[in-house]
């Protein structure tokens, strides 16, 4: 009696272990995660909390003010406010001045016009001091080249002079007036020139008698 106890106990115990060991984890391989395909002409998904690409379409487009009669700052300073932000300025007169202070210069005209333009314009407005008047025709727009023959350059600033000759161009520029220095080269005209309009160009020097603009030529 006594053994058949104990052969009890011991079924007992055996399944006792056997209920509370954990079976093993299956090994073996894992399946292929199969790959994300796009349709044909498709594009792909865009990820979890992303954003899909943004596709292309027509370029944003705003009304340009029309700036003419303004201060130069207040014009772009507008310009930027209604999406412009390619801004240039020139002097409407052609003596290449810089508008180094805007609140001192006056928008004489615009390109483009006024109206619906793409804010991807570059807008060039022609100035003149506060002091000055506007042109008829903006003299500044562009700045011819010289060329092969020597340009008439009678009334011009010397600065602007400079921008039509090649860069390599020697000068000798002279008062003709007064024999003062010459330091400010867009404040002064020139009265006399050196080789005369219509010569060809070959790499000589030019040579400019200047008098300051509102000063009347000797």
């Amino acid at each position: 009696m006594r053994r058949a106890t104990i052969a009890i106990w011991l079924l007992l115990a055996a399944a006792a272990t056997t209920a509370c060991d954990p079976a093993p984890a299956a090994t073996g391989p894992t399946a292929p995660v199969p790959p994300v395909t796009t349709p044909a002409g498709g594009t792909a998904p865009a990820p979890a909390g992303g954003t899909a690409p943004a596709s292309g379409g027509e370029a944003k487009t705003a009304a340009l003010p029309d700036f003419t009669g303004m201060g130069l700052q207040a014009a772009q300073d507008r310009a930027q406010a209604a999406g412009f932000h390619l801004l240039h300025s020139h002097d409407a007169l052609g003596r290449s001045r810089s508008q180094i202070d805007d609140r001192n210069w006056k928008v004489c005209s615009q390109a483009p016009a006024a109206g619906q333009q793409p804010t991807g314009t570059t807008v060039d407005m022609a100035a003149v001091k506060l002091d000055e008047q506007c042109p008829a025709t903006d003299q500044g727009g562009s700045t011819p080249q010289a060329g092969s023959v020597m340009p008439d350059v009678k009334g011009k600033s010397v600065a602007a002079v400079r921008d039509m000759m090649p860069k390599n161009t020697s000068f000798s520029v002279k008062d003709a007036a007064q024999s003062r220095m010459v330091l400010v080269e867009s404040n002064w005209q020139v009265c006399a020139q050196g080789p005369a309009a219509g010569t060809a160009l070959n790499g000589q020097p030019v040579t400019l008698g200047v008098v300051k603009f509102g000063e009347a030529c000797p």
